[in-house]
Formats: structure tokens, sequence, C-alpha cells
């Protein structure tokens, strides 16, 4: 199927400890990077329902605690973000905020609401709700973990008066404003800040977005609505009124071909995960296929660091030269797969192409364990100091793919000696697990459109899934968030990607890609700039 979903377009977690990793590399087919196709020129009709289908339940309905992609798509619908991120260009944009001045050392950031903007319960998306957001988002801890990294260094929120709003930091945080457009920062309202943050995650929150919490049944479906007067959206989206669809149902369909013979059938209108199998025969049938790669961090292992062997780099790095990324793009994907060449995703700012350091080379792998003492025992699985060389594998419920990637992998590391046990557990365990570092290897990604997301994943004190202590790395990922001058960020993010591929604290697979099917009724999907959906624009016709 294509990276897309290796995770089934879920990703990850991070609600009770964790955080999300998820990636996806984007490119339109067929409506390019908006949405369905339809005839050239058609006008938008507004009204009617659309059913969509997710992979999973996450179990949370606030965008500033959700991680998994498909907790995401209905979240994102419900807020708005002071700022957006063209897909195109990179280039931030209005939202909420109609202009904004950034301080030369990065340190301040003023944003100069637009007025009228309101949440679903009446109150003003005012100065004092950034400020109620930007005071309590980065308390959440490890349940919004990435809110917390991206807030890192906060100091305070300055009401300079109603619709002005002045963001400090303690030191330069270069990635804010970036991260100012995502779903993590999106806005709710003040009564929803002051709710405790497992009552946000059951009931939802309220926001400015432009549609409403209709319903949710936990592990079967959440029902928006569409917002009657909304006039506040991106400057990036087509129209600025209300959206056009009256509602919209998302459903947790786990398996494929269900989700298949529902698109087919007209029970729904749309797939998140279109299996690999099913991709030719869906665009044959006049369904449109709409994919989209994802800036952030490829599929791959995050490698506990912290407990042998892998504590060993001359093993975290015969793991990497034993995998056969071609081998897993030609079985089990398609060609819109790409195989991992960075830490980074290549459509992430600052990617550097290290595809040199990940190639298929086991012989190297088998010589690299021959030299750290793991001896090939009488199965063909080596052995030290009368250990099996063997590998805990965890992944997550809703990475629809990850198992049949996970087992070709499994059958790549046996030929060089390794033994891989593979463990599911489901996606709303994520933080459980990863709190507790049970694992060896850990398959994820996590997406983000700005290189800072190296941060949030391997700075010792961010999600660090790879267990790391602190050291030469932190000091790059925590300059490069503070640095200003974008050319000299640019080279701190390159020695960095180019540390973490040294010590091999990731092991990159495959990018990401990910891919919707739709029924040729549905138009202007919009698959953001991290390859998230956006349906203000959408309509049936």
């Amino acid at each position: 199927m294509r990276p897309r979903n290796p995770s089934g377009c879920t990703t990850w977690l991070r609600r009770a400890a964790g955080a999300g990793l998820a990636g996806v590399l984007l490119t339109a087919c067929g409506s390019g990077g908006t949405g369905g196709a339809g005839a050239a020129g058609a006008v938008p009709k507004p009204g009617g329902r659309l059913a969509f289908a997710l992979t999973s339940d996450f179990g949370c309905l606030d965008p500033q605690q959700v991680s998994s992609i498909d907790s995401v798509y209905p979240a994102r619908q419900l807020v708005d973000s002071l700022t957006d991120q063209d897909p195109a260009t990179g280039k931030i944009v209005p939202w909420l905020a109609e202009r904004w001045e950034t301080s030369p050392d990065a340190t301040a950031f003023t944003f100069h609401l637009r007025p009228g903007a309101t949440f679903s319960d009446g109150s003003p998306v005012d100065a004092r709700a950034v400020k109620a957001n930007f005071d309590t988002a980065g308390k959440l801890g490890t349940i919004a973990a990435q809110a917390a990294s991206y807030l890192q260094g906060y100091r305070d929120t300055t009401i300079v008066d109603d619709l002005t709003a002045r963001v400090s930091f303690n030191r330069p945080a270069a990635q804010f404003l970036q991260a100012t457009s995502t779903h993590t920062l999106g806005l709710v309202s003040p009564a929803s800040t002051a709710k405790p943050p497992a009552e946000r995650c059951a009931s939802g929150i309220v926001g400015s977005g432009p549609f409403t919490l209709g319903s949710y049944q936990k592990n079967q479906s959440i029902t928006l609505n569409r917002r009657a007067g909304y006039h506040w959206g991106s400057t990036l989206w087509k129209q600025q009124g209300p959206a056009y669809l009256d509602q919209i149902v998302f459903q947790v369909l786990p398996e494929s071909g269900v989700r298949n013979g529902s698109l087919r059938s007209g029970a729904i209108d749309g797939d998140s995960a279109v299996a690999s199998q099913d991709e030719a025969s869906l665009r044959t049938d006049g369904f449109t296929l709409q994919y989209k790669s994802a800036p952030g961090l490829p599929y791959g292992f995050s490698v506990n660091t912290g407990r042998p062997p892998l504590d060993d780099t001359a093993v975290r790095r015969a793991v990497s030269r034993a995998i056969n990324r071609q081998e897993i793009i030609s079985t089990v994907l398609t060609p819109l797969t790409k195989p991992a060449t960075s830490p980074l995703a290549s459509s992430t700012p600052g990617y550097v192409n290290l595809s040199a350091d990940l190639v298929f080379a086991p012989d190297e792998a088998r010589k690299l364990l021959d030299d750290a003492g793991w001896r090939p025992g009488p199965d063909g699985i080596r052995t030290k100091d009368g250990r099996p060389l063997q590998l805990t594998v965890q992944y997550f419920t809703g990475q629809t793919s990850a198992k049949t990637i996970l087992e070709l992998i499994q059958q790549q590391l046996r030929a060089v000696g390794i033994a891989a046990a593979l463990h599911e557990e489901p996606v709303a365990n994520g933080g459980r697990v990863v709190q507790a570092k049970g694992y060896d290897l850990l398959w994820g990604h996590t997406k983000g459109a700005d290189p800072d997301v190296l941060r949030t994943q391997y700075s010792s004190t961010g999600l660090n899934f790879n267990n790391l202590r602190p050291g030469p790395l932190d000091d790059l990922l925590t300059r490069q968030a503070a640095t200003a001058d974008q050319n000299a960020r640019m080279a701190l993010v390159r020695q960095a990607q180019e540390l973490i591929l040294t010590n091999q604290y990731n092991v990159p697979v495959i990018e990401l890609t990910v891919i919707l099917g739709l029924s040729a009724k549905v138009h202007d999907v919009i698959l953001n700039a991290d390859a998230r959906l956006q349906f203000h624009d959408a309509w049936k016709s």
C-alpha cells in the first residue's frame, strides 16, 4: 500500500506519555493537492452529509492532545489556528491572525487577530483566549507532548489590547510561528482550557472552527455539524463563509476490505487508508485517489538505546544494513512510496539526503555483528554470552500495512542472524507502552512541516522514544530551535540529521504517503501542509 498507511493513516499516540509518530509524503493524484475530482468549473453545492472512514479511534477529541492521524482528522475541523501554512510553498499565511510581527531574536511574536471570530459557545476569539490557550497547553505534559515541545521556553502572553496578543519566550523559538499553524496549537475556548485533560478528551472541546461536535461513540463514529455564521477561515481556503457540508460522519472501520466495500457501495464517501491492492481498481472504476507526501520523520524504528543489545551502536547499524527498503516497496507497497534517505522525510524543510548511509548491505551487517561478538547459533540466530540476539518490535493497531511490512523486515533481519518478535497493541495504549520503554524497536513516524520535529522526537527532554541520555544531540536541537537566521539554523539541522544517523538512534525505512479514496461525488477535500485533512471547502455533487 503506500507508506501512507504503514500505519494505516493512523499514526501515533502520545496521549498518556508518548507522542504521535506520523508522517506522510504529499503529492496529488487526480485532483492535485486538494480533493475530489469534478467537472472543470463545477459550482460548489451547499448541503449534504459526507461519510468518511477512519481505521481507528484514539479516544480523544482534543486537538491539543491527539496525535493519531485518524483522531486528528475530526479534531482539526473543530478548531482554527492563528496561522496556516501553504502546502505548496511552506509560507505562513493569515488565519485567525490577520498579521503578526516577530522580534529579531525570535523571542516575541505579536499577533493581531481578525475581529468578529467567536468560539461556538459565543465567547470571542480574542487576546484573552490566546493567553488562556498558551498558558495551559504547555502544562498538559506528556499527554500533549507536541504542544509542550512547541512551547518550550514559553514565558507568557501579554494582552496588548482585545485583539492583540504578544507571546514571549525566554529564549529564541524559531519554530513557533510554523507551530501556530498546526492543529496542536489550535485555539479552544477559555472554558475548554479550564477543563481537566481527561474531560477534554472524553467530551470534546469548544473551538471556533467551521464544524462543531454533534456526537461521539467511541470506536464507532464521530459526527460533526456545520457551524452557521462561520466567516473567519484560512486565507488559503477557496471561500470564506460557512462550510458547504451540513454534516461529516467519521466511521471507524479497521478492516481495509470493509472500507473498500463500503466505498464501492456508497455507504461511505471517502476512505482514509486505501489498501495497496485496491488502488488500481478504484482508479479504474472512477474513484478519485488523492495522495500527498507528508513532511516529518519517515516510517521506521525508534531504537531503544537504553538497554542491550541496542545500547551497542554496532548492533543498531547492523539492523539498518539488514533492511532492504526497496524490497519492502516493491513487495508490499506501491511506486508511490519512497525509501527513506534521511532521518527527515524528503519533503521537510532542511532535509539532507543521507542515502549513502541507508543502504542494504547484509554482508556489512554480518561483519558488524561478528566484530561485536555475536556468533551464529545452530538455528541461525546469533548469540553472545549465552543470550540470543532477539529484538522486541512494537507496533500499534490502525497501522494498516504495518504487520505485513514488519513480517518482511523480520525475514530480512533473520537472514543476518537477528530474531525479531512482533508485538501489537491498541493505539489507545500507546502512551503507556512508550512510557514503559519495554520495546527494542518502535515502529512509527511523526508528522511535522518544520525540522523542529527532530527536537520533538530526539530531545532527551522531549518524547524520547529512543531512551536517549542528554548529550551533543540535545545541544544541536536546542540551538536550531533558538536560531533565527535560517541559513545558520539549517546548518544545525543538517548536523543533527548526520549525528542521528551516525549513531543510528533511528532506523528510517520508508516515507509515508497519505492516500485517500474518494467517491467521484466528493470535491475539494484539502490535504494541508502536514498531510492532514481539512473539510471546509469540501462539497458533494
